[in-house]
């Protein structure tokens, strides 16, 4: 069976990405797809921003007996880098269901929220077929 893979990168939106899941997984229970169309997250760790750092050079402050206010908990995390989220959606139909891959292939991209994030398809034969399809396989 050809196997088709879509890479949609959501960059750091958690809430779309979940949206994406949820439609994916009300068509494949609704559609009967089963084994047809599968899925998988991808979630890339952010590399921190250099400012974020602590340069090398500098010695460590000694810590003082005084207490210090806290700090509000919104502004770390407004630093803190967020991680990059792909979803890899793998459509496998049988020879004799063209038509259904094709409606499927053109119809996921279009509906919300995957427009919204960067999307590759990589076919079989393509180059970079065999690197997606490894990493599908090597993803829980």
């Amino acid at each position: 069976m050809p196997q088709t893979f879509l890479v949609f990168d959501f960059g750091p939106n958690e809430e779309a990405a979940q949206q994406a899941r949820h439609r994916l997984e009300g068509w494949r229970q609704g559609f009967r797809l089963g084994d047809k169309l599968k899925f998988k997250f991808e979630r890339q760790p952010a590399e921190p921003a250099p400012e974020a750092a602590e340069p090398a050079g500098k010695a460590p402050k000694k810590k003082s007996t005084k207490k210090k206010k806290e700090e509000p908990a919104a502004e770390p995390a407004a630093q803190q880098p967020t991680d990059r989220l792909r979803l890899l959606v793998r459509l496998e139909f049988s020879e004799h269901e063209k038509l259904s891959y094709q409606r499927w292939l053109d119809r996921i991209p279009a509906e919300p929220p995957f427009p919204s994030a960067e999307k590759q398809i990589v076919r079989r034969g393509q180059e970079g077929f065999e690197k997606v399809s490894d990493l599908f396989d090597e993803l829980i």
